[in-house]
Order: structure tokens, then C-alpha cells, then sequence
């Protein structure tokens, strides 16, 4: 693990390999850990960061607004840190729209777009609006951001629970022992405006670079990952998808050799 300072705060990130840039970026309540089976592959032939966002991970965890301005100030200051300018992106879970939201206004940076089994539309599931209602409430957001909640979470998202083994739920849990980094992760996880999904939505099919969708179909933290899919092969008619009928939402967990040699022959590719 590395750190950097990015606006006064401490950024946790991993790092490896040469060559062309791909930035992985996680989701709730997940950190660059998620990407640790598949980012070695990747680094055969490019620079790979995946870093842990504000509010996630080893990085630091302020209580404020966790809306799109801040993670655009945010992904602009640690890419200007790390010396990245143009960058292939690779998304999952809310990581999809904090980047996506980036990228769109600096598609003269973006070289490439991989996207997994992430939020991309201003039309949410029932299931997303009940998650960021429990967020907000003081009463109920340690439902998911406690310990019992986090786990419960993890096991939910994937096809066969009881396949997480307890090392990987408590390296998610692990930073969130405290009160204050669980009400960050509650802010981190419900401060995104369905006005900055509706700016991706009429953005996103101004994308020309190659698009590489994968996504598991038995996802029960975004059950409508099919309506997803479908809205993206009409905005992004280039993209090349792929289903893993087998897994959930957490891909990277469930089939790690196969994500990662999907990511890497289309990373690869763009050089």
C-alpha cells in the first residue's frame, strides 16, 4: 500500500507495473482491496492504480458532503499527484458514477472504459432507494455500516454467500471500527445527486473510446444490473459486453482469473 496527500487529505492506493494508465476505482463499502486478484494481471503491460477513496479503505475519512464535485476535485487532485493525464478506467459499484461523472467532463483524458456491475442511470431500483434512505438515517444506518451490516452485504453480494471466507470480511470491515469512519461511509455512500446521474446519462453517448462491459447477473445489491446493461448497448452500441451468469455483484471476489484476464486482454489492447 501507498499514500499520498491530495488536498490535505491521506490517500491510500495501490500501485503497479509500466506503460499506458488504468485507474481501478471501487465501490461501497469496498476499497482498492477489491481489485488486489485482479490488478496484478493488468500490470503486465500497463501502470495500474486502484485507489481507496475518501471515506474508504486506508484513506482518510472526514465527515462532509460526499457529492460529485467533491470527487471530481478529488480524482483531478490524485491523478495530478500520481503524474497520470490520460487514463483508462475500470468501475464497479458507485466507483462507476464517481468516475463516470469525472471522465465525461475530460473525455480528452480517457482512453478506455470498463465498466462492472455499477450504478450508471438517474432510474434507481427500489432496493438502491431504500439503501441510501437507510444511509441517511441516524437510526438505521448502522444496519450497514456496522459490522453485523457489512457483512451481511458482502455475503449478499455474491452468488453463493458462505464462499466469502472471514479474512476477506474483515479486511472490508477493518476500517470501519469506529463511529466516525461508519457515519463517513454512510456520507460517502449517499451524497451522489440524481442531478449528476442525469448529467452522465446525456453524456455518455458522447463516449468514442473502446467500452468493455462485465457483470455478474445474479446481483442482488443492483437486481436491476440487466436494465443497466440494456440502456448501455443502446447509449454505447461499441461496447463489448460479457454476463457471468454465475456470479453477483462482487465479481472481482467470485471469479478474480476471469475478470482479470477480461480486463487485461481489453487493457491491453488499447495500447
Amino acid at each position: 500500500m501507498e499514500f499520498c496527500q491530495v488536498d490535505g487529505l491521506k490517500v491510500a492506493y495501490r500501485e503497479a507495473g509500466t506503460g499506458p494508465a488504468v485507474l481501478l476505482v471501487h465501490g461501497w463499502p469496498t476499497s482498492s482491496y477489491l481489485w488486489r486478484n485482479v490488478l496484478p494481471a493488468i500490470a503486465e503491460h500497463n501502470r495500474v492504480v486502484a485507489v481507496d477513496l475518501p471515506g474508504f479503505g486506508e484513506s482518510d475519512k472526514p465527515l462532509r458532503r460526499y457529492d460529485f464535485a467533491f470527487f471530481d476535485r478529488f480524482l483531478d487532485g490524485f491523478l495530478a499527484e500520481l503524474g497520470i493525464g490520460k487514463v483508462a478506467l475500470g468501475v464497479h459499484d458507485i466507483g462507476g458514477p464517481i468516475a463516470l461523472h469525472w471522465a465525461l467532463n475530460r473525455l480528452d483524458r480517457l482512453t478506455g472504459l470498463a465498466l462492472l456491475n455499477t450504478l450508471v442511470y438517474p432510474e434507481f431500483s427500489e432496493e438502491a432507494i431504500d439503501f441510501v434512505r437507510t444511509l441517511l438515517s441516524p437510526d438505521r444506518r448502522a444496519q450497514l455500516t456496522g459490522p453485523e451490516g457489512l457483512a451481511e452485504i458482502l455475503r449478499a453480494g455474491v452468488a453463493d454467500g458462505p464462499m466469502l471466507s472471514d479474512e476477506v470480511i474483515a479486511a472490508v470491515r477493518a476500517p470501519f471500527v469506529t463511529e466516525q469512519a461508519q457515519r463517513a461511509l454512510a456520507a460517502a455512500g449517499s451524497g451522489l445527486s440524481v442531478s449528476g446521474f442525469e448529467d452522465i446519462a446525456r453524456l455518455l453517448p458522447e463516449v468514442a473510446v473502446p467500452v468493455r462491459v462485465v457483470y455478474g447477473v445474479r446481483d442482488r445489491l443492483l437486481p436491476d444490473i440487466e436494465d443497466t446493461v440494456a440502456k448501455l448497448r443502446v447509449d454505447l452500441p461499441h461496447a463489448e459486453i460479457t454476463s457471468l451468469p454465475d456470479n453477483g455483484h462482487f465479481i472481482q471476489e467470485e471469479s478474480p482469473a476471469q475478470v482479470a484476464a477480461l480486463l487485461t486482454t481489453f487493457f491491453t489492447a488499447l495500447l
